[in-house]
């Protein structure tokens, strides 16, 4: 017996997995396609921070509680400021 050929969901959300690098917003799209796609870029190992960032502005409850439970946090790097020799004043003291 043959496989059913795959949807063309199935298809298109597979063609999204490989290209969320071009893909800036995921607000218009159905809750449980949110849902589906961020299963898929899980499985696909394709979740980095711009990715991450892309999923938790969609404001999916579901997706967001699946990054709670899965404790993903966006780790924060402080930048911290560096002698500018000359370029800025500062509190209007002269160098």
């Amino acid at each position: 017996m043959r496989t059913p050929p795959p949807s063309l969901l199935s298809i298109t959300l597979n063609a999204a997995v490989l290209n969320l690098s071009r893909i800036n917003d995921l607000s218009h799209l159905p809750d449980h396609i949110v849902l589906d796609l961020f299963a898929r870029t899980l499985k696909a190992g394709k979740l980095n921070e711009r990715v991450l960032r892309l999923f938790m502005a969609s404001g999916n409850e579901e997706v967001l509680s699946i990054i709670d439970a899965l404790k993903i946090k966006i780790n924060v790097t402080p930048i911290l400021p560096t002698l500018c020799h000359g370029k800025f004043k500062m509190n209007g003291t002269r160098r």
